[in-house]
């Protein structure tokens, strides 16, 4: 059953939002039920009621602490608008809402859920999704997890509503791994963190007895690669995110930085500096073999590969500023795609392999923005005293990035959609920097 949402009279649902994802440079998500207006390339966002889940057996604070992660999630994708808590109807005890109800206060699709608990002690939360206007359910889930697991379960629910209603797949339920900074600016304490996508459940990887940065996930998440400093010269380790260990993938002469993973976790791209230069190089973290990419005079860096592995984006300055270029896997045939005003840096490709982020640096201002790989249809999505070091939510349609005010002391974690309209800070224990999202988690 495909749920239709209406424009005013909602007809054409399809239709309008092939035109939003054309607009995005995005592929037009199949099976997509959702209709999304742009206004000035603004996304209209869609009326959803999510009432508190309701709580047989007693667990109201974890019913509604569940609401409230779904509610934000669907809030944060720009995506939805909930309706204001006291407005709500009060959900029959029936299994089919009274849907004039719903429609009055103008609600396009409705949530209704529960959360109780198992005679062995396990969570056990369920969901419909109904669309309103035609009162027809669009999706019905039950899951069963420990309690500790809540916040994971109110993910998965919030991705399963994103998917019917958009057609995409949704990314609530995954993780970024980021470097916490504490401490006086001078003295700056640097950790590796990870966290789930909405700030909660950090937990800490290193202790902090030396300089980090730039961490990867791998395809699968289990493992990181980082740039430390803990040697002579800086240099890449990959750490095992479920038990702590970590090593270094090779003492090369001289300073190893920016690395990050193939699409099969096989290798690893990276920069080795000597004599001056600095090059890209591929590790083969079985093989233990290492080939150059790049060979010149210049400082290349910030590799990242294109999903189906076959091409690298990547910065350098071989023509003066900091530009990108775009190369075979092989490093064959690099061609430049930017030629702005201002320095390139930091470009990351984006999982759907439509668009490359990247920093740009012009006028005193740090912009952050995207461009197609061929170099054509740049957009800036946000500017100021200092953005850097964008990552992709794995379906392509979020960025996160960390951004530095004056005067507030250090970087903090914010988050924007392919609009450029919504934005929101990650809440962080403190400073943040250097994010990178982990793709979808089991």
């Amino acid at each position: 059953m495909t749920t239709r949402l209406r424009r005013g009279g909602i007809a054409g649902a399809m239709l309008a939002i092939a035109a939003v994802f054309a607009a995005l440079g995005a592929v037009r998500p199949a099976g997509a039920v959702l209709e999304l207006d742009i206004t000035q390339g603004q996304i209209k966002p869609i009326p959803i009621a999510i009432p508190v889940f309701a709580a047989p057996g007693g667990d109201a604070q974890i019913a509604a602490e569940m609401t409230a992660v779904i509610t934000n999630d669907l809030v944060r994708s720009g995506l939805f608008i909930p309706l204001d808590a006291t407005r709500l109807p009060v959900p029959a005890s029936s299994a089919v809402p009274s849907f004039a109800e719903w429609r009055a206060i103008d609600a396009q699709a409705l949530v209704v859920g529960a959360v109780g608990r198992e005679p062995d002690g396990r969570l056990r939360a369920e969901f419909r999704l109904w669309d309103v206007i035609t009162g027809q359910q669009a999706t019905g889930q039950q899951y069963f997890a420990g309690p500790e697991n809540w916040r994971k379960v109110a993910h998965i629910i919030a991705d399963a509503i994103y998917e019917r209603l958009t057609g995409e797949k949704g990314y609530f339920n995954t993780q970024v791994v980021f470097v916490d900074e504490s401490g006086p600016k001078d003295r700056r304490i640097k950790r590796l963190a990870v966290m789930d996508q909405d700030g909660a459940n950090v937990r800490y990887l290193t202790e902090g007895n030396s300089l980090v940065l730039t961490p990867r996930f791998s395809p699968t998440s289990q493992s990181i690669a980082y740039m430390s400093y803990e040697g002579a010269d800086p240099s890449v380790y990959l750490l095992d995110v479920q038990t702590g260990q970590r090593r270094l993938i090779e003492r090369f002469p001289g300073m190893s930085l920016a690395p990050r993973f193939s699409p099969d976790g096989r290798r690893v791209v990276l920069s080795l500096e000597r004599g001056g230069a600095t090059n890209i190089f591929e590790y083969d973290l079985e093989t233990r073999a290492l080939r150059q990419l790049t060979d010149g005079a210049a400082i290349d860096v910030s590799a990242s590969y294109a999903p189906d592995g076959s091409q690298i984006v990547f910065e350098s300055d071989r023509g003066g500023a900091k530009q990108l270029y775009v190369m075979n896997a092989d490093g064959s045939n690099p061609q430049r795609i930017t030629f702005a005003g201002g320095s390139y840096g930091t470009p990351v490709w984006s999982p759907r392999g439509d668009l490359i982020a990247f920093t740009r640096q012009s006028g005193g201002q740090f912009s952050i923005g995207v461009i197609k790989p061929d170099g054509s249809g740049e957009r800036i999505l946000t500017e100021g005293y200092h953005n850097e070091g964008p990552t992709w939510a794995p379906n392509g349609r979020i960025i996160m990035f960390f951004r530095e005010q004056p005067g507030e002391g250090g970087p903090r974690l914010f988050t924007i959609d392919l609009t450029g309209y919504n934005q929101y800070q990650v809440a962080t224990p403190g400073f943040a920097s250097d994010p990178a999202w982990s793709p979808p988690v089991n």
